[in-house]
């Protein structure tokens, strides 16, 4: 029954810790772009110079979409 006075402290601790690191990573937006990482490992390096311009510029559009869709 004594395990449970350190136990519930513990986890009081344990669930505070998480909170703080859950708001730090909102207040830091590390969760704004959880798409970009997964495309850059399929279509960054096999593209010809061309590809990439045409890349980047559609790039650039989707940015403008999604900021102007904020507004």
């Amino acid at each position: 029954m004594s395990i449970i006075y350190v136990l519930i402290p513990i986890a009081i601790i344990i669930v505070a810790l998480a909170l703080v690191i859950f708001f730090w990573a909102v207040k830091t937006n590390q969760f704004e772009d959880l798409d970009r990482q997964g495309y850059s490992i399929l279509f960054d390096d096999d593209l010809s110079g061309d590809e990439k311009k045409l890349a980047e510029q559609r790039k650039q559009l989707q940015q403008r979409k999604e900021i102007d869709d904020r507004d």
